[in-house]
């Protein structure tokens, strides 16, 4: 079949390879330098924002710039509910980036049609049916409702989130932890323009790849941040990261739920006001749980190597994880990726907690 990308990559590739190799922020040498690419949600169910908190509260970590991507809703919405959330905060002086807005071949057309032969997948993001979610815009990609607290007002930076991503790992070779927690679009990117960008990278953290792909009652959809850019994630997986770490198979164990806001809400901060007034209740604390493993890696305490790939063939499987054991010659995947099969889930509570309840601006000199 012919695979063709989306229009306006064509303009965002050729801006790209323009774009020069800048100095980078000045950080403490022993920093942890994290990016942190997410399909940041708009205000009602998840918030993605909030799993910033274990990052930016931690001494030994410093988030040197934040991009955004198409998946649980359109980038120009998640972005505007990022930019609000860091006012919100006191942390506005993080620059953040956009991304892609399509993904690199999937179309809502194509999802609709898997679906008539395939099955029924309950969570589609941006391209949620407004029958059932009702704050959902499907055609309308540039549309931002004003969110809860008010539009921001601060904006994205004029660079987009791959030429960033190329320009941090080439000032700070080596150094970066590339945090993804939404669809790998803009990663897809920056790996076709520049040969050397995963390579140059510390690692590559992830939400997805759960081993265990069997969804709910009421349809497929246990890693949405793959399925949304199949081939995204394919090509992302191929490129010589010197380590990677998927951590999906745990985060569904701890939940932000009625009890945990409770005793955030012990001390106010407007971190803790923020999911308050925000969040919803009843699901896992995905990001957050990456964000904590980032902070403090003592508290994975078990891990499997597996070799790992994503089948963009467009049959049945389409956006399913292949992994098949790392020592298998030849091996089943195109990557070699750490899967997090444990945690220290009291103390990871416990320090979230901790997290969330920090007033950065009362920390600040």
């Amino acid at each position: 079949m012919t695979v063709t990308l989306h229009r306006p990559y064509l303009a965002l590739l050729s801006a790209l390879l323009c774009s020069p190799f800048g100095l980078a922020f000045a950080h403490d040498a022993s920093d942890e330098l994290v990016i942190v690419d997410n399909d940041w949600n708009a205000p009602g169910s998840y918030v993605g924002q909030a799993a910033l908190m274990p990052l930016l509260a931690s001494p030994h970590v410093k988030v040197i710039g934040l991009t955004t991507v198409t998946g649980d809703c359109w980038r120009d919405e998640g972005a505007a509910n990022l930019l609000r959330y860091l006012e919100e905060i006191g942390a506005e002086d993080i620059p953040v980036c956009n991304g892609a807005v399509f993904p690199l071949v999937n179309t809502r057309e194509r999802m609709i049609h898997w679906e008539q032969s395939h099955g029924f997948i309950f969570w589609k993001g941006a391209w949620n049916d407004p029958a059932h979610f009702p704050s959902s815009h499907p055609l309308e990609p540039y549309k931002v409702a004003t969110p809860v607290d008010g539009l921001p007002h601060t904006k994205v930076t004029g660079e987009t989130a791959a030429a960033f991503m190329i320009r941090q790992v080439h000032a700070h070779p080596h150094q970066v932890t590339i945090f993804e927690g939404g669809p790998m679009t803009n990663l897809a990117l920056a790996i076709g323009l520049d040969p050397e960008f995963a390579g140059l990278a510390k690692r590559l953290m992830f939400m997805g790849g759960a081993v265990t792909q069997v969804g709910p009652a009421d349809g497929f959809h246990s890693d949405f941040n793959i399925i949304f850019d199949p081939e995204a994630a394919h090509i992302t997986l191929a490129a010589p990261w010197a380590s990677i770490t998927a951590y999906a198979e745990v985060s569904d164990a701890y939940v932000f739920d009625a009890a945990l806001l409770k005793r955030i809400q012990e001390h106010r901060t407007p971190a803790g006001d923020y999911l308050a007034r925000n969040s919803g209740l009843g699901l896992p604390l995905w990001e957050e749980l990456g964000a904590a493993v980032i902070a403090d890696p003592t508290l994975v305490k078990s891990t499997l190597e597996v070799s790992m790939d994503v089948d963009i063939d467009h049959g049945s499987s389409y956006g399913r994880t292949v992994v098949g054991s790392a020592t298998a010659k030849p091996p089943l995947g195109v990557a070699t990726v750490t899967l997090v099969q444990a945690v220290d889930g009291r103390r990871f509570v416990d320090q979230y907690v901790a997290a969330v309840q920090t007033d950065l601006r009362a920390r600040a000199p």
